[in-house]
């Protein structure tokens, strides 16, 4: 049986860059600094081991010797329980939590005197924050929990600022349907749309019933017969347990085991009821804050968002389709290097 060798705990990056051209230097710091690297001595970076840290410190080795330095890279394990103590330390990110979560305490303060627009780019600000921050948060603890939990309060609050009576979760069996029964219907719900409603329409028109039309309601219980609604409560389509209207629709008509769809549903759950971050999701509720405030009409809303949508999608899409062809790929190459060796 072959031995199995633990990675070590720490990386460490041992810099020499001669001459007094500040540029370079400044490259590498920020490069580093963004990295999550820690700085011990002048010219010596630490990160805990990885394989995205070894990565990291290669290309700012391969950057130093091209600008005519010196740099090693070297793993190693701390000698003491103190040691380890004090490296542990230096990734301590707790004053950082702190001046996030003043930043999102200030904004609940402020949002009811804001416009939607302002109030959403400072949201996606604050959004992007969080997400740098916890990408560079090895040893996370209290504070991440905690940010995470104030991170959906102060996009409660702006939902329920600017789009309000949010429908309420049931907790039911969702039924699946036949798209072949959901042809040229008419779907109704809530005018002024959101998020989740946006996306859900979308959805609707892109991969279930191509021909729909949609009626937008003022009020719901003017919502015609003959329509299917959605996103509000006594829909048919509404808020399932933990999932949003969008995630319901996935899961009704079978498309959950899309892996681009999956990921939107990602995407829609952390913007309309919070969750796990997601990238792309400040940049999404930014422009459709945006659009929202230029295009009073939601037809002309959904048609604005649609390409957009389109293009997040293929980009999920297509990437899966990659991350997927390179673990086949490495899988495949280990099984030869291992044949390989056998017939040796």
């Amino acid at each position: 049986m072959p031995l199995t060798i633990p990675p070590p705990s720490w990386l460490m990056l041992i810099t020499n860059l001669p001459g007094r051209n500040q540029t370079p230097r400044m490259r590498i710091w920020r490069a580093l600094k963004a990295a999550g690297g820690e700085l011990l001595r002048d010219g010596v970076y630490l990160l805990p081991y990885s394989s995205a840290a070894r990565r990291i410190f290669e290309e700012q080795r391969q950057e130093i010797s091209g600008a005519g330095g010196t740099a090693y890279v070297m793993p190693f394990e701390s000698d003491s329980p103190e040691q380890q103590a004090e490296f542990v330390k230096l990734f301590d990110r707790s004053a950082d939590y702190q001046g996030i979560n003043t930043q999102l305490n200030a904004l609940k303060r402020a949002v009811a005197g804001l416009s939607e627009l302002d109030a959403r780019r400072q949201f996606a600000a604050i959004a992007r924050d969080v997400t740098a921050l916890q990408a560079v948060d090895f040893f996370p603890g209290k504070s991440s929990k905690q940010l995470q939990e104030l991170l959906v309060d102060a996009q409660s609050a702006l939902n329920a600022q600017f789009s309000p009576n949010e429908p309420q979760a049931v907790h039911r069996k969702i039924p699946r349907r036949d798209v072949k029964d959901f042809q040229g219907k008419l779907w109704a719900t809530r005018e002024r749309m959101w998020i989740d409603r946006v996306c859900s329409a979308w959805l609707i028109r892109r991969f279930i019933d191509k021909q729909a039309k949609f009626v937008w309601l003022k009020h719901i219980k003017d919502q015609p017969k003959r329509a299917l609604g959605f996103d509000f409560d006594g829909a048919e389509f509404s808020h399932v347990d933990s999932k949003v209207t969008f995630e319901v629709l996935l899961a009704s008509f079978s498309l959950d085991t899309d892996i681009g769809l999956s990921r939107l549903g990602s995407l829609v759950h952390f913007l309309d009821v919070g969750g796990i971050p997601v990238a792309e999701a400040a940049g999404l509720a930014a422009i459709v804050s945006g659009i929202r405030t230029l295009q009073v009409d939601d037809d002309a809303l959904l048609k604005r968002v649609s390409p957009m949508l389109d293009g997040l999608y293929q980009s999920y899409a297509t990437s899966e389709r990659q991350e997927s062809a390179k673990s086949q790929s490495t899988a495949t190459q280990r099984v030869t290097k291992s044949a390989r060796r056998e017939r040796r």
